[in-house]
């Protein structure tokens, strides 16, 4: 049974995904690290010796703490936390726990270098309609939460990505893009270690939106309809981003948890 300074794996795997999800921390030491260099979806590695130092950047919000098997790291570097007003949790059984659920693990190795924040930095053509959009809120949901997107003219992505140290997809010719009959969301979620039940179901409806095949889920219309809507409401990419991540938490949500749910109009009793 989780402590009220623990939290189970099963609960975290609830939460990944969502937009309440905590931030999630990865104390394990470098040989630990070394020895399995995968993340949980949306952690940042950090020093748990220097707790003390980083801890503020996470004061007023909540967080949960990762080391390898949930015990004094991790519930050290929880206290730490709370002591500078986190509201941090450690994950029960840690790294090695969430492993053995075999629950999603992304490779260190396929994230781009981080800038001098920490941040994942990531360059696209500007304009998005729906891989565009579909790319940025996994990162943001499963990679890394504070990721920055550019989005410029479709001949500047590589020079820009080139200057500004940033990973580019969604253009021929570059590591993260289309694949065969696979959109960038595709292999995305291949590369990432992302590929659940529900993800491979919002996978399906982004492909077949996104490459016109429309036939392969009778959900891709909908999206395809939302995604070109959007496109119309908003002028600025950023803001446009920033709406399409709400959409697709709803479709994200309903692919988890409500695919079985229907809605029917109730029908009116016939009067005596």
């Amino acid at each position: 049974m989780s402590s009220p300074t623990t939290i189970s794996s099963d609960k975290l795997a609830r939460l990944i995904g969502t937009a309440h999800m905590p931030a999630l921390i990865d104390v394990r030491t470098d040989e630990d690290f070394a020895a399995d260099p995968r993340l949980i979806p949306g952690a940042v590695k950090r020093n748990h010796e220097t707790a003390a130092d980083w801890g503020e950047d996470f004061a007023g919000r909540s967080a949960i703490v990762v080391c390898l098997r949930g015990q004094k790291l991790a519930q050290g570097t929880a206290a730490w936390l709370r002591h500078l007003h986190v509201e941090a949790e450690a994950l029960e059984g840690g790294f090695e726990g969430w492993k053995a659920a075999k629950l999603p693990l992304v490779p260190a190795s396929k994230l781009p270098e981080r800038d001098a924040q920490g941040r994942t930095v990531w360059v696209t053509r500007a304009r998005p309609k729906i891989d565009r959009i579909a790319c940025p809120w996994l990162i943001r949901r499963f990679v890394d939460p504070n990721a920055v997107f550019l989005f410029v003219a479709p001949s500047e992505v590589v020079g820009v990505g080139e200057r500004f140290g940033a990973a580019a997809f969604d253009i021929e010719n570059v590591f993260w893009s289309h694949r065969g009959e696979l959109c960038t969301f595709d292999v995305m979620v291949e590369e990432f270690g992302l590929a659940t039940p529900a993800m491979l179901r919002l996978a399906t409806m982004v492909r077949a939106a996104d490459t016109a095949r429309l036939d392969l889920c009778p959900e891709a219309p909908g999206l395809l309809a939302a995604s070109l809507g959007l496109s119309r409401m908003y002028d600025d990419d950023l803001e446009q981003l920033e709406a399409g991540i709400a959409l697709y938490d709803a479709f994200y949500r309903w692919c988890r948890d409500a695919t079985g749910e229907t809605h029917n109009w109730p029908t009116n009793k016939a009067k005596p």
